[in-house]
């Protein structure tokens, strides 16, 4: 049987948030979120994955900021610009 700490240091694929894909850094904060509503987990290990969670969400912030700065898009004229 695994304990939540377990689950929390489990590695996915490409384990570190830079080499996840967006999906599986969306599937690990679910995880994570999952655990801290267990009754199960000390609060120590909650502000754990707390921190975690937020350092996470930032890297998936930046890499979503980073792809809507080079989507363009194409305007009802034909006319390729910026993504707004």
């Amino acid at each position: 049987m695994t304990s939540l700490n377990d689950d929390a240091e489990k590695p996915e694929a490409g384990s570190e948030p830079e080499t996840m894909t967006i999906e599986e850094a969306f599937r690990l904060l679910d995880d994570m979120a999952g655990q801290l509503e267990s009754d199960a987990v000390s609060l120590e290990e909650s502000f754990r994955l707390y921190e975690k969670g937020m350092r996470l969400l930032k890297t998936l912030n930046d890499r979503i900021d980073r792809v809507e700065k080079k989507m363009q898009q194409i305007d009802d004229e034909g006319q390729i610009g910026d993504f707004e």
